[in-house]
């Protein structure tokens, strides 16, 4: 018995002397042939569920080095470019050395046969659809051709739509903090080589801000094993004006640091071209005066951004986020020439205007984000803090002249004016997270408290001649503060074939807008909920069927509020409205996948008394306002359609179609207050067709063709757009170099025109900015850029409704 208890005791020493050490594993990657593979990745698992322990990566002769191993079983893998040996098991309780780890290098390879790159991927999930571009031709282009191309997304006027809505976009979700133009600009210098996946999340579930409407989630890559890469991106694109953009990307990993740096600069230099019609119709209802406007604005920018993501890992349960992003675009420069015709009804020349508009613009917008995450005792359990803070200016100074000649061309008399305009908006956030697993379930809440700051003023001065539409007292200056305070609950369960979400979020929303000079102030002060159900039904791996519902709420942006106006000429201005309301919205959405393939949506969406686009002539006066106003009701409803799926070995074909009704009830205010409703029956279709060129696979190209039949646009419906896109993709030497061309709008046919006709209402516009081009792009990769990458994660909101000044 003492024996016993002495072998028993040695034993368990030994054990806990050999799981107190560390150990090292050595060994080389060739493949089949026994030719030696070059920078493989090496990747150490645990054996019981696959987590990644560590990781390394070959030198050029083949041969790695695993250091500080602990005793225990795991799983020994190498990869490259998509291909990976056998995981060897491993029980660790010594020095290891190795034989060769074979990688089937020519396992793709056949005579005659044509290797295709990786494909694109849709994955149905509960709550979004997961479109996976990393390693295809789809993340060739820039950030934003992938956006453009993802299933379910409709591009309007360069406005990312999802079933009619505008799309927020995030990254790693946290919301791109910035106005539209600005996420173009981002996306745009950020190459798709760096995009894992996009989400589509047409209804967000409660962890999400119940503003913003449906999300697009851009997921990017992170390395996984240590080491350095970067890249040098840039573009050239000819089209009326030749510009191009260059930007550079670096990602650096330690054990416990991951960095992540960009930067790109957007100088450019484009014409917009707009045409603008209207009839002004007397009581009679008859056209007593036609004015035919023409527009040639002429823009001059040099965008800069800057972006760090660093991640820390104290140790294996805390963890630091420090994100941030500078975008400044100084000296921006608006030249716009605008020549105008008035008629009488009879179409004779009664007689005509120029209009010189020229604008000079500062913009500068800076975020930080910073987050801790520290992983409870219990195993899938974690509490998430985070804090964001968002700087934004905007100045723009505008000067305006006008000439007015008779039907001869005689000198009748001129109008001009100044302004000087500035805002200031001051956003910050504050969020606290706890998720933890619940047998096979899992359960979430948080709370998240939101301060907002806007301050805005606008000056008219130095004024020449007389207008009954312009005057000094225009000038404002407008403050706006709003608070919003929320809680969230939100629990998920799978089990079996089905799986289910249910979320519900509260928001208490406390605001208040000041205008100085009119004495006016507005105020909101109410709590809404906001339920979301997710349920999820696989019978088998070819059929799922899910069901979603979600509340959300759309805010107005900042700038809609201002009550000041910007002047195209003095008869054509926008306007802001400080009476604008937040309005509810009820979407309803049942789906249906074949074999990963095929994608069927039935939705329907109550967009209640939603915030739209309007534009009323005062045929009295003669004006055209533009302006953002609440409608009486509003109501969507469509079937979509989207495929995916390999044609043949070297054609990867993706289709989207979407049959679709959209309607709004408004309030007619230039025609006697009376509710008016605007409805289109619509069609949108999507055909890309991703080809591999090359039996290596380096060389790929991609045809696509996008077609509209009308649209809803507030006030607005526009007739059909056809665009017809082509690009040509090639790698060389070994994936260090992508070069691309691509050519859009080939048959200029992608530019509609926007009509509002009815009740006294007849005008239009069509607007021609530089959607005809040719374009050169190329990628230069360096340090070990086959690095391999994993999806990074992190989470923000209310940035979205910064618009800059234009």
């Amino acid at each position: 018995m003492k024996n016993l208890t002495s072998i028993v005791l040695l034993v368990s020493f030994t054990i806990c002397g050999a799981y107190g050490q560390t150990f090292t594993i050595t060994g080389k990657v060739v493949d089949e042939q026994n030719q030696v593979v070059p920078y493989a990745n090496i990747l150490l698992l645990e054996a019981v569920d696959s987590t990644f322990v560590q990781g390394s990566s070959a030198d050029e002769e083949g041969f790695f080095k695993l250091t500080g191993v602990e005793a225990n079983l795991y799983l020994l893998q190498a990869s490259y470019v998509g291909s990976g040996s056998e995981p060897r098991a491993l029980d660790i309780t010594k020095d290891v050395s190795l034989g060769a780890l074979i990688i089937p290098m020519e396992s793709n390879e056949l005579d005659e046969v044509v290797v295709t790159a990786q494909r694109p991927k849709l994955q149905r999930l509960p709550d979004r659809l997961v479109f996976t571009v990393e390693n295809t031709v789809v993340s060739q282009g820039t950030s934003w051709d992938i956006l453009k191309n993802t299933p379910g997304v409709i591009v309007n006027q360069d406005n990312l739509m999802i079933r009619g809505q505008n799309a927020t976009v995030y990254l790693n979700d946290r919301k791109v903090q910035l106005s539209g133009q600005e996420v173009q600009d981002l996306l745009q210098g950020l190459s798709g080589t760096n995009i894992k996946s996009v989400e589509v999340i047409a209804n967000p579930p409660a962890s999400y801000d119940a503003e913003g409407g449906p999300i697009l989630n851009i997921v990017t890559s992170k390395n996984i094993v240590p080491g350095y890469k970067g890249s040098v991106n840039g573009t050239f694109t000819q089209a009326v004006f030749p510009k191009y953009s260059i930007g550079t990307s670096h990602y650096y990993k330690t054990d416990k640091l991951n960095l992540f740096a960009n930067y790109t600069i957007n100088p450019k230099k484009e014409i917009n071209k707009t045409k603008k019609g209207i009839n002004f119709i007397d009581g009679s209802d008859e056209v007593f005066s036609i004015w035919d406007t023409d527009y040639n604005q002429t823009d001059r920018s040099q965008s800069q951004n800057a972006s760090f993501i660093l991640d820390y890992d104290f140790d294996d349960r805390n963890s630091l986020n420090v994100t941030s992003n500078l975008l400044f675009n100084l000296d921006q420069e608006q030249e716009t020439l605008l020549s105008n015709e008035m008629r009488n009804g009879q179409a004779q020349l009664d007689s005509t205007f120029t209009t010189e508009n020229n604008a000079n613009m500062d913009n500068t917008n800076l975020a930080f984000d910073l987050t801790y995450v520290h992983k409870l005792k219990k195993e899938g359990a974690q509490i998430r803090a985070n804090g964001h803070y968002t700087y934004f200016n905007g100045e723009m100074f505008q000067h305006l002249s006008s000439a007015y000649f008779d039907a001869d061309g005689t000198f009748l008399r001129d109008f001009g004016f100044d302004t000087d305009s500035d805002q200031e908006i001051k956003i910050f956030t504050g969020q606290l997270d706890y998720s933890t697993p619940i047998g096979n379930a899992s359960f979430q809440s948080g709370a998240k408290m939101s301060s907002i700051t806007s301050e805005n003023t606008m000056n008219f001065f130095n004024f020449n001649g007389s207008s009954n539409t312009v005057d000094a007292s225009q000038s404002d200056r407008y403050i706006y503060d709003e608070d919003v305070y929320a809680a969230y609950l939100s629990f998920v369960k799978n089990w079996e074939k089905w799986s289910m979400k249910l979320g519900l979020r509260g928001e208490l929303t406390k605001a208040e807008g000041n205008s100085i000079t009119l004495g006016e102030t507005n105020t909101q002060d109410f709590f809404e909920p906001f339920p979301s159900v997710y349920v999820l039904y696989s019978p088998s791996d070819k059929h799922s069927f899910s069901f979603d519902y979600g509340r959300n709420i759309d805010r107005p942006k900042y700038n809609d509020l201002n009550p000041f106006r910007f002047f195209y000429n003095e008869n054509d201005f926008e306007e802001g409205n400080p009476g604008l309301r937040p309005s509810f919205s009820n979407n309803f959405n049942v789906n249906y996948t074949l074999n990963s393939e095929y994608f069927f949506d039935v939705y329907y969406r109550d967009n209640g008394r939603n915030i739209a686009y309007f534009v009323f002539q005062d045929n009295e006066n003669q004006t055209l306002v533009e302006i953002k106003q609440n409608v009486l009701e509003s109501q969507s409803y469509g079937l979509d359609f989207t495929v995916s799926k390999s044609i043949l070995p070297p054609w990867f074909l993706y289709g989207y179609t979407s049959l679709f009704h959209e309607e709004e009830t408004f309030l007619a205010e230039e025609s006697g207050n009376v509710p008016f409703t605007n409805e289109v029956n619509g069609v949108y279709a999507y055909l890309g067709n991703y080809l591999t060129l090359s039996k290596d696979g380096t060389f790929t190209g991609e045809v696509a063709a996008t077609y509209v039949s009308q649209f809803l646009y507030g006030s607005y419906v526009s007739d059909e757009q056809f665009n017809v896109t082509i690009g040509l993709r090639k790698t060389l030497f070994d994936n260090k170099i992508t070069l691309s061309l691509a050519a859009e709008d080939i048959l200029e046919q992608y530019v509609p025109t926007y009509r509002s006709q009815y009740l006294n209402q007849d005008n239009f516009y069509r607007r021609r900015p530089e959607t005809q081009f040719i374009r050169f792009g190329f990628t230069y990769n360096f340090g070990n850029f086959r690095l391999d990458d994993n999806q990074r994660g992190i989470d923000k909101n209310e940035r979205d409704r910064l618009q800059s000044q234009n």
